[in-house]
């Protein structure tokens, strides 16, 4: 279960309905939750006395799910052979799912089998049923934007659960809760749906909850939210607290927006979201007094992408635009929402408010890159600096620890970002800590490091593995060097804490 430290904090590392259900070629299954005891369990008018009935019906269908993989930490030199070899370690981790077919396939979070330095599939999965069953999972597909995930085991016959009509939920409804928190297996609990249709901040294609006061714990990720018909409203994703355990906020992936990813992840295809390619920025209080505005209506355009989508359809830097395909942008229904759930190919109209003029223009949506290529082409290097608590892997803590920095591959997008050739290679630096000596010696966010100890690095592992030797070797220092806007590249020699 993904948290937060603080309701401030940032969260950390969350269509049309369509019949998930199968049925086996020779005996016909029902899901548990057609089942007509589900109707004994719910009365009409309202909350059951008890939810045992119903969760007797549906329990049998949510699985734990846990996982290993192997992760690298470095490297040690075996004194007699004059070999290198990997040092590894075994990670565990884990969550819960929920079986929607009788052939066993699973829904889950994607975070939950994710692992490794730059979160890669896990190298193993098993699924334990509520009988104690234990199955190894194939991972069909993962989708980090949506945080889904679906699997497979090989069996036949198994209890599912449907999905419900996740836009008929309304504020206040009851749910009940079944996964695995702590560690603790088959664990259910009831609550209401607190909101609906919560933005949470995040921008993109999901950022859309069922928020709930249903107790949901780690170990809950992946997890069914089940309204009082049986049916799965929403996939258990979040949680806000300040002290990383359930405080009553917590976040569910609503059913209609997983539904066509995992039938496009279940059918092998490609999810495409829409992209117009600018950077923008809220018209807050301030931003709406300096341009003559109302404040929350529109989004004002910072940055507009060469060649883009947006480029060429006339769009431009200073720009506010107020509707997308005759959408209202607000705070509650961002821009950059409206977009990602339009089809790529499909030419909108786009409002605009240019030098205090209304007007129209039409723009041909593109298709959004992945992920890591948006995290560099949005580089910025005037960020307030800020060495990240959460670093992706074992190379990354390495350098952290041992150098007090932050880095990243460099892209040609962030080679242009931070004013540097776009055909350099190294590592760019997001944050330098103010209390290392690279901090005090100067380096800092946007920096690119070509080379260390005289051997060019393009990668935080290559760049940790020459820490890690010069360590062995006994030297207190590494020869870093430093490349920055308008002027040659500089040397530096850092100190390696040890």
């Amino acid at each position: 279960m993904r948290y937060v430290y603080g309701i401030t904090s940032a969260l950390l590392v969350g269509g049309t309905a369509l019949a998930l259900v199968t049925q086996s070629p020779v005996i016909a299954q029902v899901a548990q939750n057609e089942s007509s005891e589900i109707a004994k369990a719910v009365p009409r008018a309202g909350a059951p006395e008890s939810f045992a009935d119903l969760v007797e019906q549906l329990q049998p269908a949510v699985v734990n799910i846990s996982t290993k993989q192997e992760v690298t930490l470095g490297v040690r030199l075996d004194p007699f052979a004059g070999t290198r070899e990997p040092v590894t370690q075994e990670q565990q981790g884990g969550g819960s799912g929920f079986l929607i077919s009788d052939d066993g396939y699973i829904v889950t979070n994607n975070h939950v089998v994710t692992g490794g330095p730059r979160a890669e599939a896990v190298n193993q999965v098993t699924v334990t049923l509520t009988n104690g069953k234990e199955y190894k999972a194939r991972i069909v597909g993962r989708d980090a934007a949506s945080d889904l995930a679906l699997l497979k085991i090989d069996a036949t016959g198994l209890p599912f659960v449907k999905f419900a009509d996740s836009s008929r939920a309304r504020v206040g409804d009851w749910v009940v809760a079944i996964g695995n928190p702590l560690g603790l297996g088959s664990t259910v609990t009831a609550g209401i749906i607190s909101a609906v249709q919560r933005n949470l901040g995040q921008g993109g294609a999901y950022d859309r909850f069922i928020q709930t006061d249903t107790a949901i714990n780690r170990g809950n990720s992946g997890g069914p939210l089940f309204d009082l018909h049986g049916n799965v409203v929403g996939i258990n994703n979040m949680l806000i607290s300040p002290v990383g355990a359930n405080i009553g906020v917590n976040f569910a992936i609503p059913a209609e927006a997983a539904i066509p990813v995992i039938n496009s992840l279940r059918a092998g295809q490609k999810i495409e979201r829409g992209y117009l390619g600018i950077g923008i920025a809220p018209v807050d209080e301030d931003l709406a007094a300096a341009l003559g505005l109302p404040k929350d209506r529109g989004e004002f355009v910072q940055r507009v992408e060469d060649d883009g989508p947006a480029a060429k359809a006339g769009l431009k830097r200073g720009d506010v635009v107020t509707k997308v395909d005759g959408k209202d942008v607000t705070p509650s229904q961002t821009l950059s929402y409206i977009v990602a759930n339009t089809k790529p190919g499909a030419r909108i109209p786009l409002e605009v408010i240019r030098d205090g003029k209304s007007t129209t223009i039409y723009a041909v949506v593109g298709t959004r890159p992945p992920e890591e290529q948006l995290a560099g082409s949005n580089f910025d290097p005037e960020d307030e600096q800020a060495t990240p608590d959460d670093p992706k892997g074992a190379a990354d803590t390495t350098i952290q620890t041992t150098l007090g920095l932050a880095v990243q591959t460099l892209t040609p997008d962030i080679a242009r970002a931070v004013g540097v050739d776009a055909g350099t290679r190294g590592l760019v630096i997001g944050a330098a800590s103010a209390n290392s000596d690279a901090g005090r010696k100067g380096l800092r966010r946007g920096d690119v490091i070509v080379s260390a100890n005289r051997t060019p690095v393009t990668s935080s592992e290559a760049l940790a593995k020459i820490v890690s030797d010069a360590k062995s070797a006994g030297r207190e220092a590494v020869l870093l060097e430093i490349l920055r806007r308008g002027g040659p590249s500089v040397f530096f020699a850092i100190r390696v804490k040890p």
